[in-house]
């Protein structure tokens, strides 16, 4: 080794070794051709040039992202066994994968691509200068930015979505037979993101359900610093029930390209996912900020270049005859020259210059889209059939559960591509009865049941969602939400901000939570730490309280999922599912009647009480006990505005300083936690909106629920 930057000495290292190359001797090549041969090479050298780019680019102070592929080039071989219409979710070190997927459609420009990424350039083809990412539309490619394996869930939901869409004879955004394709590195496998959707995919399988569903872990011993045991990735995945294992060492060509074309036909053929461990080595550290030196010694950095893959593609060439060492390098140095031709071209391409700019796919909204879709009626015959002649809007008043159970079922007749599943939602019909009776009606290819992994569950929403689909998946209580949370923030609501608005996946999360469960269960199904939803861009947050509202509202968040691709979550108060009465027992105060065709625009509020003296701005249990709270301060002659804000994300603001300037003062009621709770938001959007009169706020204590009677002293009350 020589003090060369990193990225000299392996331009160096390469070009060497490819030109004292032996001669050709006679060697088994597999099913690898000579021009699916000499056309991965091409990918590989490629994607080796990118990488030395990108670090001169960095040197000189026009590059910013440095975490390139080499030493994993061995992944073009198994975008060669696959077809460019797989869908593919890729890891950060699969650049010769998506050069060789360019490869096999016309007309791409991989090379420009990545380089355009690589300094920000708004012209940037799938996320516009947001982010360096793999993916392109035309390529089948979905924009990932995971360094954790964050996207295999949403892999296992696409590759379920392959099958369901078949199944219930809906269009999809793949062909019927496709299988999805998603790659990893060996210490990502850890993670318990990829060990739960691994599993999921396992089980799944082991089930007989069919999972097109290639997982690929390019495995290079390497965390960082941190080293991978040897044998761990064959021991931990090498026997998983349901799931094919192959194998390859990188450096090996045709025994690599063998291996992945196994892989790729047992998941077409059988529909059962196949787990591909693919052996490689890591050039130039992590990343350029990476000094791998103080922690590998220079024998073990020097030894990697032996197995470089692209070399041992190169020595399969000239062993069968297809090119010489020198038409090798020739090729090399070609390409190498052409990038960085390119390179000088998109240094000079504009960069995002605004905050509007950057924002504008996060969250598109078409108000009048959604109204539009929002207020029409399924096929009457067909709502008929799913409500037995009994149709919810003829009928007695409803409680909030009941309304939502119809809403849902008026949403699966309307949309014959919406699909409603969750833990215990179909044959029990939920925990608290909401979904009971949607499976009998609309079949188990619809309405089903899922294993007990939250991850899993969004995941299979975030791959439904961009696959045609239009998931309605359930968390079965928000306190259960937050160990897969980031399938939300990194994944569902960044999909449409990372690839420009290119890829979208509609989804509207319910989620049983907040508190006032008559003090059953404690902190785990009486959560109110919604300030971890709020943080998340682009997110919608709706908090139905009113029966006759849930439908309306449900139907707005389905018409945004279908017109912006809008992420929704659904949040519904449990404790108020079966409540009847409101002032008195058995005055069915509470109870609402249900709206076929309502509209509740996102982010607009609703006003109950038209009182003068105070405004009340409250949501969820806090609109009940503030409209009990009116009721008895009406009889001393005090008149209050309740309004009941409905939406937590975005707040209706407008709504809101109307309602406060109609009084002149405000009290908060916030049920939420006072640090971090939703009346933080709601008091700086009236100091922001210049409202001038007095403001107070009640919120919940900065506590955990507790179990029994003790909840009631951290929670806000009527008193």
């Amino acid at each position: 080794m020589s003090d060369l930057p990193p990225e000299e000495e392996l331009d160096a290292q390469l070009r060497a070794s490819l030109g004292s190359l032996p001669a050709a001797s006679p060697s088994d090549g597999g099913r690898l051709d000579p021009a699916t041969a000499l056309a991965v090479f091409d990918a590989q050298i490629g994607s080796r040039a990118l990488d030395i780019v990108a670090r001169r680019l960095r040197a000189a102070g026009e590059g910013y992202y440095t975490i390139g592929s080499a030493g994993h080039e061995a992944n073009a071989m198994v975008a060669a066994a696959l077809r460019p219409d797989d869908p593919a979710l890729l890891h950060y070190r699969s650049g010769a994968f998506y050069l060789a997927r360019a490869g096999q459609v016309p007309g791409s420009t991989p090379d420009r691509d990545v380089l355009l990424g690589l300094v920000a350039a708004a012209s940037e083809p799938i996320s516009g200068g947001r982010h360096k990412v793999f993916g392109r539309d035309e390529l089948a490619v979905i924009p990932q930015t995971s360094t954790i394996a964050s996207h295999l869930p949403r892999a296992l939901g696409v590759a379920f979505a392959i099958e369901r869409a078949r199944k219930l004879g809906v269009p999809s955004a793949w062909p019927a037979d496709a299988i999805t394709v998603a790659s990893f590195g060996d210490a990502s496998a850890n993670h318990s993101t990829a060990v739960g959707a691994i599993n999921a995919a396992s089980q799944v399988s082991f089930r007989g359900l069919p999972l097109p569903l290639l997982l690929v872990c390019e495995d290079n011993g390497l965390g960082i610093s941190v080293p991978t045991p040897d044998g761990w990735i064959a021991a931990a995945y090498g026997e998983r029930p349901g799931i094919g294992y192959f194998a390859a060492d990188g450096f090996d060509a045709a025994a690599t390209f063998d291996a992945a074309c196994d892989a790729v036909a047992h998941v077409r053929s059988l529909r059962r996912p196949a787990f591909l461990h693919l052996r490689t080595v890591r050039f130039m550290g992590h990343a350029g900020t990476d000094g791998e030196l103080g922690y590998r010694s220079r024998r073990d950095v020097a030894a990697d270049y032996a197995r470089d893959p692209v070399l041992g593609l190169a020595k399969h060439l000239v062993a069968k005859g297809y090119a010489t060492p020198g038409e090798l390098v020739a090729r090399y140095d070609a390409r190498v020259a052409a990038v960085s031709r390119e390179a000088e071209s998109v240094v000079r391409e504009r960069h995002l210059a605004s905050a509007a700019e950057i924002v504008a796919p996060l969250s598109p909204r078409r108000p009048d889209a959604v109204r539009s879709d929002a207020t029409q009626a399924g096929d009457p015959d067909a709502r008929s059939a799913a409500f037995a002649g009994r149709l919810p809007e003829s009928g007695e008043p409803l409680t909030l559960a009941d309304s939502i159970n119809r809403a849902l079922a008026d949403a699966l007749v309307r949309y014959p591509q919406s699909i409603v599943f969750g833990e215990d939602v179909g044959r029990k019909g939920g925990v608290y009865g909401v979904t009971r009776g949607l499976a009998k009606r609309f079949g188990a290819g619809r309405v089903f049941d899922t294993l007990l992994d939250e991850q899993s569950i969004l995941g299979l929403a975030l791959g439904a969602g961009v696959s045609g689909l239009l998931p309605i998946p359930e968390i079965q209580y928000l306190a259960y939400l937050h160990n897969a949370e980031d399938q939300l923030r990194g994944e569902a609501a960044s999909l449409s901000f990372f690839s420009n608005g290119r890829y979208r996946n509609p989804m509207v999360v319910r989620i049983a939570g907040l508190a006032y469960q008559k003090g059953f269960g404690g902190h785990f199904h009486n959560d109110n730490g919604v300030a971890a939803l709020r943080d998340i861009p682009g997110l919608v947050v709706a908090v139905p309280s009113r029966p006759e509202d849930a439908g309306p509202m449900l139907r707005s968040c389905i018409a945004a999922g279908i017109a912006d691709g809008q992420v929704s979550v659904f949040l519904e108060p449990i404790a108020l599912y079966h409540e009847r009465d409101l002032l008195s027992p058995g005055d069915r105060g509470w109870l609402g009647a249900y709206s076929l065709v309502g509209h509740a625009p996102i982010g607009s509020a609703r006003t109950h009480t038209e009182g003068t003296d105070l405004t009340v701005l409250t949501f969820g249990n806090g609109l009940r006990m503030s409209l009990r709270v009116a009721a008895l301060l009406a009889d001393e002659g005090i008149r209050l505005r309740v309004v009941d804000l409905r939406w937590l994300m975005p707040l209706p603001v407008d709504d809101m300083l109307r309602e406060a300037n109609a009084t002149g003062r405000v009290l908060v009621v916030d049920e939420t936690r006072h640090s971090g709770g939703v009346g933080e938001g709601i008091v700086t959007a009236l100091v922001e909106g210049r409202f001038s009169g007095p403001i107070a706020r009640v919120s919940g204590a900065d506590s955990y629920v507790p179990l029994g009677d003790a909840a009631n002293t951290v929670l806000i009350s009527e008193d």
